[in-house]
């Protein structure tokens, strides 16, 4: 495919993440000002990988098993803009704390709904020789998306003069206009692919991936069909799994907490009404668009190392950047320095948002893509939600409220991760 194609078929995972990163950068502060304590952040938090767990691979499982005027992927896109943006709207407005938990499954299911497709839809359109540029495109518009996203409440409040302050329990207007922007960003760029990416007649797959009637491989069906493929996975994505299990610990760690290590670690308040903690909770919204700013510039550096070295050779120097970098945090003091730190932050998430995808693409069948990348989501939801039931325990018993602990925690995991890559035999 030409770079355009290209272009166009990834352009809508910019308004995929555009929803995650207003999530990831505002939710604890969200779940703050409506009255939670810090301790209680992980567990409301759960939502996101279990939501994922669940929703993943049965979108996977049935976009396998879908084909109309739309396509096979697309009427997903299009379900999942609608329902994120819907529930962008709806967040800011929530006001009570009950509300806010509700819409965030609500929203994190909708964002898998369309997420899971895209994906699926890298291995569905390229030839094996593109798929790790795929990916890479993937992720050069996730760094896009979010960076704008990360970065919004700051910007309206520095450049547009927009409150970032608000009486206790309400949520300021820098972060409710955010929300609604996001929403507007989400459905247009996935509208854009959906539009401009046209994809294959089953039949046309058939001669693209000739492997598909080759093989003697029949897509199975039923329950018991589904639970026969988990059992019978390739060994590369049961390899990669024990990866991302300590890679999305670190993630879970840095969006549950990062709101709150700045805060205390470098602001030194926990008033979530002041002019202080909103600065903080701002700063960390830059520095999520400085990591996503780094992963977008990364991810077409990413292929030429792989090229040189192996996938799995690039992810796990990728990884230990990362790791680095978070433990890195406990010894700044001054906001500024932390630009540093989540530089090197945005090379691991580069990484993450493709090598194992690229590594994955090009030892499943094809007519089980969708299925395989669903279920894949497995080992991205399961250490998320170990996270969620077993940080808050840390940060009380161990940490003694010190969040910047559990950033540095998230380090050690994921320099782990970094080792386990070595690991992996992947085909190529």
């Amino acid at each position: 495919m030409s770079f355009w194609q290209i272009w166009n078929m990834s352009f809508g995972f910019l308004g995929v993440q555009f929803g995650l990163a207003l999530q990831n950068a505002n939710m604890s502060r969200i779940f703050q000002t409506l009255g939670v304590d810090p301790d209680k952040l992980a567990i409301l938090w759960i939502a996101a990988p279990l939501t994922g767990l669940l929703v993943q691979p049965i979108i996977g499982y049935m976009s396998d098993r879908t084909w109309g005027r739309w396509g096979r992927r697309r009427p997903y896109f299009v379900a999942g803009a609608v329902l994120a943006s819907l529930a962008l709207i709806g967040m800011p407005n929530s006001g009570v704390l009950w509300v806010a938990a509700g819409i965030l499954w609500v929203q994190d299911a909708s964002i898998n709904i369309a997420m899971e497709p895209f994906r699926a839809f890298v291995g569905d359109l390229l030839p094996k020789d593109q798929v790790t540029k795929g990916y890479a495109f993937q992720t050069f518009f996730i760094g896009v998306g979010a960076v704008v996203a990360s970065a919004l409440p700051y910007v309206l409040t520095n450049w547009f003069h927009v409150a970032n302050t608000a009486p206790a329990g309400v949520i300021p207007d820098s972060v409710t206009y955010s929300f609604y922007l996001g929403a507007i960003v989400f459905f247009g760029a996935v509208m854009w692919t959906v539009v401009r990416t046209k994809e294959y007649s089953p039949e046309q797959m058939a001669q693209f991936h000739p492997e598909m009637e080759s093989s003697g491989e029949h897509v199975s069906s039923g329950i018991a069909g589904f639970f026969r493929d988990f059992l019978n996975m390739p060994k590369v994505m049961m390899q990669l799994s024990v990866v991302q299990f300590f890679t999305w610990f670190t993630w879970f760690a840095m969006w549950t907490y990062a709101t709150t290590a700045f805060t205390q670690h470098i602001y030194h308040t926990s008033d979530t009404s002041s002019a202080l903690y909103n600065e903080g909770a701002n700063w960390w919204g830059v520095c999520g668009a400085v990591y996503s700013g780094s992963s977008a510039l990364f991810a077409f550096l990413l292929p030429m190392i792989a090229a040189r070295t192996s996938r799995k050779a690039a992810h796990a120097i990728s990884l230990a950047i990362g790791g680095l970098s978070f433990i890195s945090i406990y010894f700044i003091s001054t906001p500024d320095l932390l630009i540093l730190s989540f530089l090197g932050v945005g090379v691991a998430w580069a990484s993450t948002l493709s090598m194992p995808y690229a590594i994955l693409a090009c030892t499943i069948p094809a007519k089980k893509m969708g299925m395989y990348m669903g279920m894949f989501n497995i080992s991205i939801a399961i250490p998320q939600a170990a996270a969620g039931l077993g940080l808050g325990f840390f940060l009380t018993h161990f940490f003694e409220g010190k969040a910047v602990m559990v950033l540095v925690l998230g380090g050690v995991s994921m320099l782990v991760a970094a080792a386990l890559s070595l690991w992996v035999k992947e085909v190529d």
